[in-house]
């Protein structure tokens, strides 16, 4: 998807302090009641989680808005697809507002509803196996109703496993978007060599696979990466291996499978707060996610656990760190004075084929846990 232009805020918002920001933000709160709810996703900066309702990954958050029986208005501090999942799976009477409009995610926008149609064109003219279309949550809702229209589903970081799984017992082969590196991570740690895995280039001619490379592998990779977890590298982990041998790496499965193998543990981002929760006292560890979250749990745990970021560069969700208070005090200032602004819409046949594939993945596992402020 093309990304969205953000008009420029007012001027009066730049020359508001933090501090007057965080009173006019509160005071909507309050006097918006549990009309209003604010999504924190993890990687959001600090300065806009302190004002979330609830905190958690983009899936479950969009779960836990539609959950909400007196919410109007559901503002997602995330970035684009969380929002349309968040429409998809809410009432029409409430509204879904992204504080800025260009927060939007560079891997979601790695696969382009024109491309995976003309993929899927390639891909069942070279083989008459069934092929089941999997995509990750960090997708456009174009692609969620892709899968959902051709019998297939969702996944998120934490249940890709089960639901390749699920996929293999529907079909032969999974095409897996939009990220190559959590469809191999998975693939692999499900015991399946990496020759059984074949890259398809949405910019190359055929996709840059012949007819029998589609036709031997049984999972099909969408070329496409998280900007933010293709950051860590290989030296990285033997850095830290280096530097202090009992320092314990763990990163996300959106990182390249060489880190992964050269990590201790992978898991969904959920699954990173746990470990570090759960994590004895003294311990140190070396994180490959995005450096909010990482610098959050580090200050969390000062004192107790050392946590640091694998990379010494800075990790960041830029997309996602282009909301900022003013922006959040902005919308809210609009919604008080009666004007809904970015507010997010999922065409109805869209919305309803997207719920199709998101259906197929509760139907099968379990979804990861959120946590509330």
């Amino acid at each position: 998807m093309a990304p969205i232009y953000q008009p420029p805020l007012p001027p009066q918002y730049a020359g508001l302090t933090d501090a007057e920001l965080a009173e006019r933000i509160l005071a909507h709160k309050r006097n918006l009641g549990k009309r209003l709810v604010i999504l924190g996703h993890h990687y959001q900066q600090d300065e806009v989680i302190r004002f979330a309702d609830f905190t958690g990954d983009s899936l479950k958050l969009s779960q836990l808005a539609a959950s909400q029986a007196n919410a109007q208005y559901v503002v997602f501090c995330g970035v684009h697809f969380m929002a349309e999942s968040a429409d998809i799976l809410t009432e029409d009477r409430v509204a879904i507002i992204l504080p800025d409009l260009s927060a939007g995610c560079s891997m979601a926008d790695m696969a382009t509803e024109e491309q995976v149609e003309d993929a899927w064109a390639r891909l069942t003219a070279a083989t008459a196996d069934r092929i089941i279309p999997i995509t990750y949550v960090n997708s456009a809702a174009s692609i969620k109703a892709f899968c959902g229209r051709h019998d297939g589903a969702c996944c998120t970081s934490s249940n890709a496993r089960r639901v390749l799984e699920w996929a293999l017992e529907q079909g032969d082969k999974v095409v897996f978007l939009p990220d190559q590196h959590l469809g191999r991570n998975t693939a692999y740690a499900m015991g399946h060599p990496l020759a059984a895995m074949a890259v398809y280039d949405p910019f190359a001619d055929d996709g840059g696979l012949s007819d029998e490379q589609i036709r031997e592998a049984k999972f099909l990779l969408w070329k496409g990466h998280c900007s933010v977890h293709q950051l860590f590298k290989e030296e990285h982990c033997d850095q830290v291996r280096a530097a202090d041998p009992t320092c314990r790496i763990l990163v996300h499965p959106e990182c390249a499978w060489a880190v992964v193998q050269k990590s201790d543990l992978a898991g969904s981002t959920e699954y990173i707060i746990r470990t570090l929760d759960e994590a004895p006292e003294g311990s140190s560890w070396a994180v490959g996610t995005e450096v909010n979250l990482v610098n959050r749990l580090a200050q969390k745990y000062a004192g107790r656990k050392n946590i640091r970021s694998l990379s010494g560069i800075q990790c960041l969700c830029t997309t996602m760190y282009r909301i900022d208070m003013r922006h959040l005090c902005w919308c809210l200032d609009e919604l008080a004075a009666g004007r809904v602004v970015n507010q997010i819409r999922v065409d109805a046949d869209t919305a309803k084929n997207a719920r199709l594939a998101l259906q197929r993945m509760l139907d099968n596992v379990h979804t990861q846990p959120v946590g509330v402020r």
